[in-house]
C-alpha cells in the first residue's frame, strides 16, 4: 500500500441517499458521485446522526452524540451581526471562546490525526460542527488551511457576501444580502420571483469552493495531505443559479422539484472537478476519496397538495414520529430520498440516520464492491488513522473499518452496536439488526429487526422484553446514565441575556 496515500472526505449536507443514482435514484442521475461507488466501495448500513451538527462534531471527535458533557453547540446566525455591524469578528469570537465547552489540552481532533503524520490539512466549506466557530477553534482542531462559513445559519443561503480564509474576512463582490440570500422554504408564485431575482446574487458559494478546492489540490500536489470538504449542498432552502440541463425536461417533476435536483447535481459536478483535476495533476492513484453525508434525508420541496414534509401526510394525518411517521408514498416524495425507508431529518427512524457511504482508492479498492458492514461516522476517525499508522486516545467510540476497504474482512472488528441521538431520544442499532428507539417524550421503547422489516412497520417490543431489558441496559449505559443525554437539547448552552 502506498506509504503517503492523500485523502479527500466531501460530507454532504441532508443528502438521503435515495437522492444518488447509484442507490436507486430514478428520475435523474449522478455520473460522478456513481463513479465513485462503481469504482470504489459502497456501503449499505452507514448512520449518521438525526442533523448536521451533532453528525459533524461526532465525526470530528470521533465520538458517539449520546454522551455527556463532550461538547456544546454554539450560537447560529452570529456572524450575521458583522453585516448589520451590531458585532465585530472579534466580539463574536470572544463570545463563543467564552461560552459553553472548550477543547481541554489533551483532546484530539480528526485532523490532528493526518497532521501527526506530516500531511497538510485543509477544509473548505461549511467549517466545524456547528453552530458558529472561530478562526482559533479550527486551528486547534488541526487545520492549517480553512475557507467557507464560520456559522451554519448562513449557509441556508448560498450568496455570501462574505466569506473567511485561515481568520481573514473575505468580501465576496457583487453578494449583498446579509442573510446570503436565504430564499424562502416553500413553493408559491411570489417565492420563485424571489429564486429568480438575481439582485445582490452574483456568485454561488459552491462554485466559490470549487476553486478553492482545486487551487489546495494544486498546491500540494506534491505533498500528502488530507482535504475535507463540507458542502452546504443540498441543504435548503433551494437555492440554485440555474436548472441541470439532465433535468429541466422532466414532466414528471415540478419546477421547484428541478431545482432541488440541480442541486444534487450542483454536488455531483464538485465530484467530478475533483476526480478530474486528481488525474490531471497525475495523483489520481494515490488518492483515495471518502463521499458521504451527515445525516438522512429532508423535503425540501414540499408543495401544498403534492408533498409534505414530517408535520402531515397528503391526506393530513399528524406525523408524530412515535406511532406515525413519513414515508415517501403517504408524503408525496417523488424522489423517494429516504430509499424507502421510515423518517426523515431530526427523527431517529433509519431515514433520519441512515446515510451514503462509499470510498474510492484506486489499485487498492476492489472495483464495484458492496459491504454490509455496519459502520458509523465517528469510525472515520480510527480508520484513517490505522490508514496513517498514527495512534490515537483509547476513549474514542469508533472502529476502524480499513481491513473492509482493502477486502481483508477476516481481519475487521465489528460493532456489536451503535448508538445516536435524536429530537425524541436516542437509539441503537446491533450488528444483527435489531433496533431499540427510546422516546423520552413518553418514557417508551420501541422494537424492530431491521434485517425482516426494513421499513420499520412492526414494533416486537411486547414480544421480547427480555431484549427491551437487555438492549435498554446497553442504551443507558451509552448514554452516560441518563436517556436524556441522547437529545439535542443536552448539548444546548446558555448566552449571555437569554431569557
Amino acid at each position: 500500500m502506498n506509504n503517503n496515500p492523500n485523502v479527500i472526505l466531501i460530507f454532504a449536507d441532508d443528502l438521503g441517499r435515495g437522492m444518488l443514482s447509484c442507490y436507486g435514484q430514478q428520475h435523474f442521475e449522478t455520473p460522478n458521485i456513481d463513479r465513485l461507488a462503481n469504482e470504489g466501495m459502497k456501503f449499505n448500513h452507514a448512520y449518521g446522526c438525526a442533523f448536521c451538527a451533532p453528525s459533524r462534531a461526532s465525526m470530528l471527535t470521533g465520538l458517539h452524540d449520546c454522551h455527556q458533557g463532550t461538547w456544546t453547540y454554539t450560537r447560529a446566525g452570529i456572524y450575521k451581526s458583522i453585516s448589520t455591524g451590531e458585532m465585530t469578528y472579534s466580539e463574536i469570537s470572544e463570545l463563543i471562546h467564552t461560552t459553553g465547552l472548550q477543547a481541554e489540552p489533551n483532546d484530539v481532533f480528526l485532523a490532528q490525526i493526518p497532521k501527526e503524520a506530516g500531511y497538510s490539512t485543509g477544509q473548505i466549506g461549511k467549517l466545524e460542527w456547528g453552530f458558529a466557530t472561530t478562526a482559533e477553534r479550527i486551528h486547534r482542531h488541526g487545520w492549517q488551511y480553512h475557507y467557507g462559513y464560520y456559522d451554519h445559519q448562513r449557509c441556508h443561503g448560498f450568496y455570501p457576501p462574505f466569506l473567511f480564509e485561515n481568520g481573514e474576512l473575505r468580501n465576496i463582490q457583487g453578494n449583498t444580502h446579509p442573510d446570503c440570500a436565504k430564499h424562502p422554504n416553500s413553493e408559491s408564485d411570489e417565492n420563485m420571483e424571489i429564486r429568480r431575482n438575481r439582485e445582490g446574487k452574483a456568485v454561488y458559494s459552491q462554485d466559490i469552493f470549487n476553486d478553492k478546492i482545486v487551487d489546495f489540490l494544486r498546491k500540494n500536489k506534491d505533498n500528502p495531505f488530507f482535504l475535507y470538504h463540507p458542502s452546504q449542498l443540498p441543504h435548503g432552502p433551494i437555492s440554485i443559479p440555474e436548472i441541470h440541463p439532465s433535468v429541466k425536461e422532466l414532466n414528471e417533476l415540478t419546477t421547484y422539484e428541478k431545482e432541488y435536483a440541480s442541486m444534487i447535481l450542483k454536488l455531483d459536478e464538485t465530484v467530478g472537478i475533483i476526480l478530474d483535476e486528481l488525474e490531471r495533476l497525475g495523483i489520481d492513484d494515490r488518492t483515495m476519496i471518502v463521499f458521504t453525508s451527515d445525516n438522512g434525508h429532508e423535503v425540501y420541496y414540499r408543495q401544498e397538495g403534492r408533498t409534505t414534509g414530517r408535520q402531515r401526510s397528503l391526506s393530513g394525518e399528524p406525523f408524530d414520529d412515535i406511532t406515525t411517521k413519513f414515508y415517501s408514498e403517504t408524503g408525496g416524495d417523488v424522489f423517494d430520498g429516504n430509499d424507502g425507508m421510515a423518517g426523515l431529518k431530526f427523527s431517529s427512524w433509519e431515514g433520519g440516520t441512515r446515510i451514503p457511504y462509499m470510498v474510492r482508492y484506486p489499485d487498492k479498492i476492489e472495483p464495484d464492491s458492496v459491504s454490509n458492514h455496519m459502520l458509523a461516522n465517528y469510525d472515520f476517525m480510527p480508520t484513517l488513522a490505522e490508514l496513517f499508522g498514527v495512534n490515537i486516545p483509547n476513549e474514542k467510540d469508533g472502529l476502524s473499518f480499513l481491513s473492509t476497504l482493502m477486502d481483508q474482512t477476516d481481519k475487521q472488528q465489528n460493532h456489536e452496536w451503535i448508538v445516536y441521538a435524536s429530537r425524541f431520544g436516542p437509539a441503537l442499532v446491533t450488528e444483527d439488526g435489531w433496533k431499540l428507539r427510546y422516546i423520552n417524550k413518553n418514557d417508551s421503547f420501541q422494537l424492530y429487526h431491521l434485517s425482516n422489516d426494513y421499513r420499520e412497520e412492526k414494533d416486537l417490543s411486547a414480544e421480547h422484553p427480555d431484549l427491551v431489558s437487555h438492549l435498554s441496559t446497553i442504551l443507558l449505559t451509552a448514554c452516560d446514565g441518563d436517556y436524556r443525554h441522547g437529545t439535542p437539547q443536552a448539548h444546548l448552552v446558555s448566552y449571555p441575556n437569554d431569557n
